[in-house]
């Protein structure tokens, strides 16, 4: 009776840990999330360089919906004389991840990516606003609220209306609905006022003073929040190179490269490291 007994429980014991690995893996491959993009003029769709549609496009029923992860998004437009969009994405499980292209020449183009991110704080909801060119006026609901890169708590859970305002380029309205326990990220890209441009241009035509060029408007990486409340700045775009600081989350650094997964950034000191790109938004 003892041996039966014997043989019995670690047999019981090691069908739930196949019941529960199969739970784990197959779910968890099988985590799904939603992608909606629309572009002016229409355009070609491409996710890892893998041909999914044109827009409008919307991967939103069950059916069509993208297994979680991060991906290399391109948009293509049909007009060949306009530039194509990169961007990477993330797309989280049961949630939709939105982006908005509005093709021009050169830096007249325009658009938004915007996602949620879950918090641990279920009754909580936050609002992230990141713009390019940063330090951008930030309007919600007709009421100014500060400078892009902002960071809002406290957010009521309900529409919201987005203004995003700075000289010299083009206002863009953004409309967002703010859930419960997750964190909504609006990166916005404004473009380049051609009528501002124009006007600036006459100005300069007229007078004789020699202005000297801008100087190169730098990238930022703004650092988000972490599991451990740091992030580590290694040597080399790799898990294996050494470790020379860290960083917190909420603090930006001057954008100096990037490779697949990695962002460079020159810390206060002035020495340049890599840090996971994960965890990382560029500005």
């Amino acid at each position: 009776m003892k041996k039966i007994l014997f043989f019995i429980i670690p047999a019981f014991i090691l069908a739930i840990i196949i019941i529960l690995s199969y739970q784990f893996f197959f779910l968890r491959r099988n985590e799904k999330g939603a992608l909606q993009i629309t572009s002016n003029p229409k355009s070609k769709v491409y996710l890892d360089d893998k041909f999914i549609g044109e827009t409008p496009l919307c991967k939103c029923e069950v059916a069509d919906m993208l297994p979680v992860g991060s991906y290399t998004l391109k948009i293509i437009p049909n007009d060949p004389s306009l530039a194509d969009y990169q961007e990477k994405i993330d797309i989280a499980v049961s949630v939709l991840t939105v982006v908005d292209r509005k093709f021009g020449k050169g830096a007249e183009s325009e658009g938004s990516v915007i996602y949620l991110t879950p918090l641990s704080d279920k009754n909580s909801t936050e609002l992230l606003v990141l713009s390019f060119p940063d330090k951008s006026d930030v309007f919600m609901d007709s009421a100014v609220v500060g400078q892009t890169s902002l960071l809002l708590d406290d957010i009521t859970e309900s529409d919201h209306s987005l203004l995003i305002k700075r000289n010299g380029y083009k206002d863009k309205a953004v409309r967002i609905r703010t859930p419960k326990g997750y964190k909504l990220t609006a990166r916005v890209y404004l473009g380049i006022d051609g009528r501002s441009v124009l006007n600036s241009s006459s100005s300069a035509a007229v007078s004789t003073q020699i202005t000297p060029l801008p100087s190169k408007v730098l990238q930022k990486a703004l650092i988000l929040q972490t599991p451990n409340g740091f992030l580590r700045v290694r040597s080399d775009a790799s898990l294996s190179a050494s470790e020379i600081d860290r960083v917190t989350p909420g603090e930006t650094f001057e954008l100096m490269d990037e490779k697949s997964g990695w962002y460079q950034i020159k810390l206060e000191d002035g020495e340049e490291g890599w840090i996971s790109s994960r965890y990382a938004e560029k500005e």
